[in-house]
Order: C-alpha cells, then sequence, then structure tokens
C-alpha cells in the first residue's frame, strides 16, 4: 500500500552529517550464453558452484548482441553490409523493423541468460538489495539456486525492479546471480528503433540498464526530490519543496525520521517523524508552510545553455528507523521553474523562472546496442553546446542516469516521453499485461527523471495521443508521483480525446526541401509553432567518414545498395532521391563519390541553416524546434549533425552559425536581413553591412546601417535587392559589428536569380519542388589562393588564413589532422566552411584532445575553388 501519511515535524538548524547507504554496480565479471546450450534450469545456474565453462564474457550494461560484439563473435558490424548478414537478423527492404518478428529460428528467440557472483553475507538488521534498471523484456530472475522473480512480473523494457534477497544469501557470502532474459515480442512494450536504423538481431534484449547491489536497513528512501516555485517577477527569491518515497521493508511496522539538508543554503535542515505499517511505503513532503528555511533568498538559479548558469545544489535526504541509521540517498538539483502557455495562435510557449525561451534541439540516439561510451556521451553533449542548442529529445531509447546528470551541468534542456510505431501506440490492441506495463513503466521512469532540473517535459504519446482513458492514467500516475514539469499528449498536432490541443507539431519535412521551404510554408513544417521533430533529411558524411563506413568498391557513383542500406537502415527504397535530383538540377551531376560527398556539405550547411534561422528570425511565433536528428545510433548518411565518426560538417557548421547568441540572417520569403539577439541583454550602437558579390568576386552593390538590438528580439531590418545584371548564383555577405569594432556575426549565402519553387502539394514529410534554383555558375567560378599560417600547442590549433587571390575564396574546410593521416576528433572549431573575400584574412581555433593526435599535428584546407592546402 502507499500513502501520504500524517506525520510529526520537527526542524533543526545543525548540519547534518548524512551517511551514504552501502551500494555498488555489478558491472564487471558477468557472464552471457543461450539457454539452447546452457539450458533452463536456474537452480543450477544460478548456485555459486555453478561452472559457466564457455560462456560469453560480458559486463552490464548491454545488450546480448552487444556482447558478442565486444567479445569479438562479431567483427565490425557497422561496416559495409556486417549487421544486415548477421545471423537472426530480419531484414526487407522498405518495411519497418518494429513490426519484423523475430524468426522462430532465430538464436535469440529463445531466452539467454546473465550470470555473475557477489560477495554479500546477512547481517542482523540489514537488507541487500538487487536493483535492476532496465531488462529487455523480461526475465526470471534467480539467486542461490531460489528464484526470486519470475517473468509474469518481471516485463518491461522501462520498469525498474528492486529485489529484496537477504534471505537468499548465503552464509558464506558467496553468492551468485542468474537472470534468464527473454527478448521483445511484436505485442511487447518495448524499445524500437523505428526507421532510424536497423534493429539488432536480438532486438536489443539484455539487461540494457546497470545492476546495483545495496545494503541498507529496515527502511529505505528512494527518488528525492526538490520542487522549485520561483519568484518570477525579481528573481530574488524561490520556495522549495523536498519530497521522497520511504519504504518499509520489514514485517513489523516502524518509526524513523526523514532528515534533509541543503549543502549551500544557509540552515537548510529539516526533519520528519513518521510511521510505516508491515511492507508499507509513503511520500514524504517537507514543504516551506512548515519549514520557513525552505523559502530561499536570493537563489543561484538552474538556467539553460545560454540564458545563464545551470547552478547545482546538493540534496542529501537519510531515513533513520530503531534509533540508527538505515539509508541514504542525495541528489544534485536545480532550483528552477518550467511552466507552458498556449500562445494566441495555439503554439506551446515555455517559460524557464518565468522567461521565454526558443526550443532549438535535436533528437538523440544512443548507441544501437546501448553500450556504455561516456567519452562518446560528453563529446556529443559538447557538441550540442558548441552547435548553440538549449535542448536534446529522447523518445523511447532512454540513456543512462549519467546523461542526465551531465545535461544538468551542462544546462541542456531534455524533452523525453514515449516511442512511436510501436506497440505503446497499438491501444485498441492493448490487453491487461499492456495496461499493467504502461502504468508501471511511467511510474518508475517518472520517479527516475523528476529530480533532475534538465528535463523540463514529459510526452506521453509521440506520432499519436493516447485514448482518454490510457491518457487520464497517465496523467493521475504524474500527478501521484509528483511530476513538477509540463507534460503534453504526444509530439503531434492532433487533439487528444481527453487533454485537447497539443501545442506542437510534427509535420515534416523528413526529406530535402529547399531553404526557402521554412520561411515559405505555412500549412506544414515551416517556421510556426512548436516542430518536435524534422529536417530536411539528407546528411551525407565526408568522404573520410564513407571510407571508414564501407568498402572502396562501394565508394562510386552513382550510390549503391550499401548507401541506401546507411541510409535509415534502407527501410525507405528511395530516401536520397530528392536530395540526390535537387543536388544534380542544382549545383550539376556530381562526377565521382567525393564530388558526391563535398557537393553534399554545402547542401546540408545551407538546409540547416535555413530551418534553424527561420524558426528564430520567427521567435515566438515559432517556439521550439527539434531537428530529427541530433546523432546516429551507428554510421548512417541520414538524418543528423555530425556522423557516427563524431566528423562534423557542412549541417553542423550551418546549425552553428544559425543558432549563435546574436546573429545577422538573410530571409528567403521576403529578401528582408533580419537580426536575431537571443541574450538577456540589449545591445547599442551595432553597425550592419550587407555586400552582394558575383562568383568572380565583383562586388555587386552594399548597405550600411547602425541599429539599436533589444534583448531577446528578431527585427528585419530592409531589403536585399537581387543584384542587376546577374544570372543564376551570386553570393550576399553579411556582416554584424559591435560599437567597439568587435565582430558579432558573419553570414554568407549562395543565392540565386533563379530561386526554388515549391510545389502546392505538401505531405507529412516531403514538400515537392516546381523548379530548383540555378546554382551552377559555382561549378564555373574561378581558382583561388590562400596562405595559410597555423601555431599549435597541446590540444590546441590557431590557424589564420588570406585570401591571395582575385576571386571568392569559397567553402573553405578546415582538418586538424596528425602525423598518421587521422582527423582529430570529436573537434571544436570557431567556424569551418568559411568563405573569404580576396585580400579578407581571418583567424580560426581548434581544441581537441592532444591525446587524439598521433605524431606532429598540421592543419589541412581544401575549399570549394581552393586546391589542399597544408600548414605545419
Amino acid at each position: 500500500m502507499k500513502r501520504i501519511i500524517t506525520v510529526c515535524i520537527l526542524l533543526s538548524s545543525a548540519a547534518a552529517a548524512v551517511q551514504g547507504q552501502t551500494r555498488r554496480a555489478l558491472h564487471d565479471g558477468w557472464q552471457v550464453q543461450t539457454s539452447e546450450k546452457a539450458g533452463r534450469d536456474g537452480a543450477a545456474i544460478s548456485s555459486p558452484s555453478y561452472r559457466a565453462t564457455g560462456w560469453y564474457r560480458a559486463t552490464v550494461p548491454s545488450t546480448v548482441v552487444g556482447t558478442l560484439v565486444e567479445d569479438g563473435v562479431f567483427k565490425n558490424p557497422f561496416y559495409g553490409m556486417n549487421l544486415r548478414d548477421m545471423p537472426g537478423m530480419s531484414y526487407k527492404i522498405g518495411q519497418n523493423f518494429v513490426h519484423l518478428p523475430m524468426d522462430s529460428t532465430s538464436p535469440y528467440a529463445k531466452p539467454w541468460w546473465y550470470r555473475t557472483t557477489f560477495r554479500a553475507a546477512p547481517a542482523r538488521g540489514k537488507h541487500v538489495l538487487l536493483q535492476f534498471d532496465g531488462i529487455n523484456y523480461r526475465a526470471n530472475i534467480w539467486v542461490n539456486g531460489h528464484r526470486v522473480a519470475d517473468s509474469s512480473t518481471v516485463a518491461g523494457t522501462y520498469r525498474r525492479f528492486e529485489l529484496d534477497v537477504t534471505d537468499e544469501l548465503a552464509k558464506s557470502g558467496n553468492n551468485a546471480v542468474a537472470v534468464e532474459i527473454y527478448a521483445p515480442g511484436t505485442a511487447d512494450l518495448q524499445t524500437t528503433w523505428v526507421d532510424w536504423n536497423p534493429s539488432p538481431p536480438d532486438k536489443d534484449m539484455g539487461l540494457w540498464q546497470p545492476v546495483w547491489l545495496s545494503t541498507t536497513g529496515d527502511v529505505v528512501v528512494r527518488y528525492p526530490q526538490v520542487v522549485s516555485h520561483v519568484d518570477t517577477t525579481s528573481l530574488k527569491s524561490a520556495d522549495l519543496t523536498i519530497g521522497a518515497d520511504v519504504k518499509n521493508l520489514s514485517s513489523r511496522s516502524v518509526r524513523g525520521v526523514l532528515v534533509a539538508s541543503i549543502r549551500g543554503i544557509t540552515g537548510a535542515r529539516v526533519e520528519r517523524r513518521f510511521t510505516l505499517g508491515p511492507r508499507d511505503s509513503a511520500y514524504l513532503e517537507l514543504a516551506p508552510d512548515s519549514f520557513p528555511v525552505l523559502h530561499v533568498r536570493n537563489p543561484r538559479l538552474w538556467w539553460p545553455a545560454q540564458l545563464g548558469t545551470p547552478a547545482l545544489y546538493d540534496l542529501a535526504v537519510r531515513v533513520n528507523a530503531g534509533g540508527a541509521a538505515s539509508d541514504a540517498q542525495h541528489v544534485p538539483f536545480g532550483i528552477r521553474e518550467v511552466t507552458s502557455e498556449m500562445t494566441p495562435k495555439g503554439a506551446k510557449l515555455f517559460r524557464i523562472n518565468g522567461k521565454r525561451i526558443l526550443i532549438r534541439g535535436g533528437g538523440w540516439a544512443p548507441d544501437m546496442f546501448f553500450r556504455p561510451q561516456p567519452e562518446r556521451q560528453d563529446a556529443q553533449l559538447r557538441y550540442a553546446l558548441d552547435m548553440h542548442l538549449n535542448a536534446l529529445r529522447l523518445e523511447g531509447n532512454y540513456e543512462n542516469d549519467r546523461f542526465f546528470a551531465r545535461a544538468d551541468t551542462l544546462g541542456l534542456f531534455v524533452m523525453t516521453g514515449w516511442v512511436c510505431c510501436s506497440p505503446w501506440e497499438e491501444w485498441p490492441k492493448w490487453g491487461p499485461e499492456q495496461y499493467t506495463v504502461a502504468a508501471a513503466s511511467l511510474r518508475d521512469q517518472i520517479r527516475r527523471l523528476r529530480a533532475h532540473p534538465s528535463v523540463f517535459v514529459w510526452l506521453n504519446g509521440s506520432d499519436n495521443p493516447p485514448p482518454a482513458n490510457v491518457e487520464q492514467r497517465y496523467l493521475d500516475i504524474e500527478r501521484t508521483q509528483h511530476w513538477p514539469n509540463p507534460t503534453i499528449s504526444s509530439a503531434s498536432a492532433k487533439p487528444a480525446q481527453f487533454s485537447g490541443a497539443s501545442g506542437v507539431k510534427m509535420t515534416g519535412p523528413y526529406d530535402w526541401v529547399p531553404p526557402s521551404y521554412w520561411l515559405q510554408d505555412s500549412t506544414h513544417g515551416g517556421a510556426w509553432s512548436y516542430n518536435t521533430e524534422t529536417s530536411p533529411g539528407a546528411a551525407v558524411p565526408p568522404i573520410e567518414s564513407i571510407r571508414r563506413m564501407m568498402p572502396e568498391r562501394d565508394i562510386k557513383w552513382p550510390l549503391d545498395s550499401v548507401w541506401l542500406f546507411h541510409a535509415a537502415g534502407g527501410q525507405f527504397t528511395h530516401l536520397l532521391d530528392r536530395f540526390d535530383t535537387a543536388m544534380t538540377v542544382r549545383f550539376g551531376a556530381p562526377k565521382t563519390a567525393e564530388d558526391y560527398t563535398k557537393t553534399s556539405q554545402l547542401m546540408t550547411y545551407e538546409g540547416e541553416r535555413a530551418m534553424f534561422e527561420a524558426y528564430r528570425r520567427n521567435k515566438y511565433t515559432s517556439t521550439g524546434i527539434i531537428q530529427w536528428m541530433f546523432d546516429n545510433a551507428w554510421p548512417s548518411i541520414y538524418w543528423h549533425l555530425f556522423d557516427w565518426y563524431l566528423r562534423p560538417a557542412g549541417g553542423y557548421f550551418g546549425t552553428k552559425k544559425a543558432n549563435e547568441p546574436v546573429h545577422v540572417l538573410y530571409s528567403y520569403d521576403d529578401h528582408t536581413v533580419a537580426v536575431v539577439n537571443g541574450s538577456r541583454d540589449a545591445l547599442h550602437g551595432v553597425r550592419l553591412r550587407a555586400r552582394l558579390v558575383s562568383t568572380s568576386g565583383a562586388s555587386l552593390g552594399s548597405r550600411d546601417t547602425t541599429l539599436e538590438l533589444p534583448a531577446d528580439s528578431s527585427m528585419r531590418l530592409f531589403v536585399l535587392p537581387e543584384p542587376r545584371g546577374v544570372s543564376g548564383a551570386y553570393f550576399a555577405d553579411l556582416r554584424l559589428t559591435a560599437a567597439d569594432g568587435r565582430a558579432l556575426s558573419t553570414n554568407f549565402y549562395w543565392l540565386s536569380t533563379t530561386p526554388d519553387v515549391l510545389a502546392d502539394t505538401s505531405t507529412w514529410y516531403m514538400t515537392p519542388v516546381k523548379s530548383f534554383a540555378d546554382y551552377t555558375a559555382l561549378r564555373r567560378m574561378p581558382a583561388s589562393t590562400v596562405r595559410v599560417a597555423a601555431a599549435f600547442t597541446s590540444g590546441h590549433a590557431r590557424v589564420t588564413l588570406t585570401n591571395t587571390g582575385k576571386a571568392v575564396a569559397f567553402f573553405l574546410r578546415l582538418r586538424v589532422v596528425g602525423g598518421d593521416g587521422a582527423e582529430a576528433l570529436p573537434v571544436l572549431w570557431d567556424d569551418n566552411y568559411i568563405s573569404l573575400m580576396p585580400g579578407e584574412s581571418r583567424s580560426l581555433s581548434a581544441s581537441y584532445r592532444a591525446a587524439d593526435v598521433h605524431g606532429a599535428p598540421h592543419v589541412e584546407i581544401t575549399g570549394w575553388n581552393v586546391g589542399r592546402v597544408v600548414a605545419r
């Protein structure tokens, strides 16, 4: 039974000495084997004396196939067509993988065992708990020959299970645990990769999240949180409410005290007495109306990236029972308040501490096998900040707890919720188990996430809102589990039966559209409302990544089926057609695969830049934009801002340019020059210069002006006229300078007197083009030359480029390369894919990990009309 209980309240200002529980991760020393070889005798397999001969070495978290990859059974699964050719792989061109049932002959159609040993001896008054943070999908769990949980109750990818195994412990302290895991079936509420990439042949079965062993007293405390209500007028005070779940593990009633303290707030130590019946649990609150110390003056507020500092405090909670410490937890938290409202045009607008915020982010994908990769995770989060994004969206394929803790620290918002295109949205087919698993999954995930300041919204559906009975159940759970943030019925504009309008949309596009689309469209994915997932489609990486992705025999133009396999797993047979056609007509047909990848960077740069610029120019008519996707779960040529090898390219730097705090832009709809100020400070005496230049470098006119930029503003200034006497491509060079001469923003466009013209027949995933812009003159640009000087210190390069030619040095790409020829990755450049006017010099910096560079580093520069230059 779970209840809110009436308690006796104590208050103390003494400092708290919070003792942590004994808790350790069961990470190493696991072994994995199929039940076809190991059998099904859980009592024997979980015996400490069992000899797991011939089993595969494993760590946890892991999936079965991920374990086999790490143990060397499957080599280089992401190369070429290796993944398709894995045993048990379900793969059909043009079909969503989630709807492909596992073949009965698959090696993963039968359960697999995970087994390890651990040390823990029984002790009076102590409980030993096994905690499973994620099992995919159902399992029987055995300890020392005893089944402690079975697959009738242990089911659900997103469930969390904590088992008291005290009575099963061996007196010797030598114990074994064995978990018999079944892969999800087609009706199960599972994780799925939808159309992002191929689904692994095991459907990601395994212990995909960590396993913990902890020792406590009779009463445990779980999922502490602090809910903040900020004075949004002054930002000078906040009311804090502390909450936590407590549970009595014993068969008798207990009395105890919950003690909570906040490091960094003087005197913030509060206590509540409680009584719990046998096996009883409760949620305890400590509110400022009873504890005036929780009314905080001049708090350090948590702000997302670009708006301020993501300040964190530390909450420590302890429960005492029977006169002794029983359990303790601590959690970092931020003092912040997120609210949402509908704009007059029906868009969902979010506020942080009362301030409006335009959400700009991307859809996050973890590793396809859910392998923990902390260095990759950190690099990708740094990339998000480097592109000036403020949010990431997780759809079903959740990350580990470390991810959310890092997002808290870095000030990155996280938007999360259920996944689409799977049993999660097949409500008419649900039976009693699906309803039970769905409710328990939501309860566990809300408890898990509610304390994180980075998590700002939960979506109860993805492509579709749940029916009224399901949504009401979800909302009841969110209320009883003390979810402090807004919820949305789904990621789509479809009104929910119960809660009504969502205020968001997911009306595409997901395929290539011209840069002008985002400001011209007014019915689908254009820059209005909150677009929860959209993209200009293909994101073909540079040739260096392609060479790591597939054999040399497949690196050719026209593209072959290997390229298609690495574009959303080949589920859409014509996925690259619109992109390739647009490239051929607009820029001229590529001659080689390398030419194709080079021109692709031009297209993804202009595509991503235009999308984000449009939403920024139209704020707060537009209230949010999520690029689908931020990254990929494997090497892909579709839907990302950087590739699997962490190589930033055209789309990355177009995104970074569009989202810089103060930004000057060209409006494709009305040809105006606009300026966006994303900061909370006004700027005075800002100077703007706009120049038009021919592809040969000749001046076609310019305009200068001085302006005042209000805080958090967007303004259109003047029309940039089409130049006379030009047919086809030309350039627009925009420069924004502060009153003291500092460069605030530079932006360089390739435009055409023959524009892209949209057709009138949009769909939810794409908008056809009636006629294409003409940029073929770029193929005939006169060559230019660049002089380069570079200086290197450990993990840092400073590069100065000078255009010594008479033509524009167009679309210059810079790379830091080691003596072995490998590029320094990950890497953070000030800017890249830049263009220089004749005689212009510019200095750029790059930061990277010195250990990633072998041999003396050098910088390589290539350009659209500039040959390869090396600076050492």
